[in-house]
């Protein structure tokens, strides 16, 4: 585990020296939150916005390949222990709250108990979306108005969430983009999908994932890139795409 810490430092080191300021983690991401908290409070660097998850219960016990790697809970109860917990390892660098993978199924955008009780958190907060419903979990999470930015994924295969998310900039939402890279399927050519995501003019923070210095040194280089135009030939149809991306070894 010392290793791993190690390695992560370094990885936030230098993407803080890079200019990088946004941070986002989950409770589901391991040891993510803990690290980032140790970091952060080594470091007290200036600037940072960090955004977390709740949602998610991490299962894996740091088996790579035990399945599934975590589960979805979006009880009251769920909530209120990661929320402590996430407060626990973040502390006041907590600026934004994320519902984990929302979507019209797991019910969360229709439980009342749940929305009060985040509302009373007065944190910032925001929903992540996932899977073929991204579109409509985006505008349903509009229509509540309690929330002050959105997750979801986009990238050069998997487009189908742009109109909504357009709309939720408009809203006044801050757009976090997720798997721009679509999980390792464009890391080939990591620099211009990240260009590509950077160029939506509704995309405010573009997540890189980089478990690495030299793989982020790599996804860093799209910030010189121009913008690769459409290439509407990489557009894959949304339920293939989910169902693809559910077969890949990660998941």
């Amino acid at each position: 585990m010392a290793a791993l810490r190690a390695r992560t430092f370094e990885v936030l080191d230098y993407a803080y020296a890079a200019g990088i300021r946004d941070f986002d983690v989950a409770r589901s991401y391991g040891r993510g939150e803990e690290f980032l908290g140790e970091w952060l409070r080594a470091h007290n660097p200036a600037g940072v916005r960090v955004s977390s998850k709740w949602g998610y219960v991490y299962t894996a016990g740091w088996e790579v390949a035990h399945d599934p790697p975590e589960v979805k809970h979006h009880d009251l109860s769920t909530f209120r222990r990661q929320l402590a917990e996430t407060r626990e390892n973040l502390g006041e660098w907590l600026t934004l709250y994320q519902i984990h993978s929302a979507t019209p199924d797991s019910g969360i955008l229709t439980n009342d108990e749940v929305l009060t009780a985040m509302q009373e958190t007065d944190l910032p907060l925001g929903v992540s979306v996932s899977g073929v419903s991204q579109a409509r979990t985006i505008d349903l999470a509009l229509s509540l108005g309690l929330f002050d930015a959105v997750q979801a994924t986009w990238n050069l295969h998997e487009r189908a969430a742009s109109e909504a998310l357009a709309r939720a900039s408009a809203a006044g939402l801050s757009v976090y983009v997720k798997e721009a890279m679509a999980n390792g399927r464009l890391a080939d050519q990591d620099d211009v999908a990240l260009a590509a995501a950077l160029a939506q003019p509704w995309a405010t923070v573009v997540l890189s994932g980089a478990a690495s210095v030299d793989v982020l040194r790599s996804n860093l280089r799209a910030r010189d890139l121009q913008p690769p135009g459409e290439l509407p030939e990489l557009i894959e149809d949304s339920a293939w795409y989910w169902a693809r991306r559910s077969e890949l070894d990660w998941n």
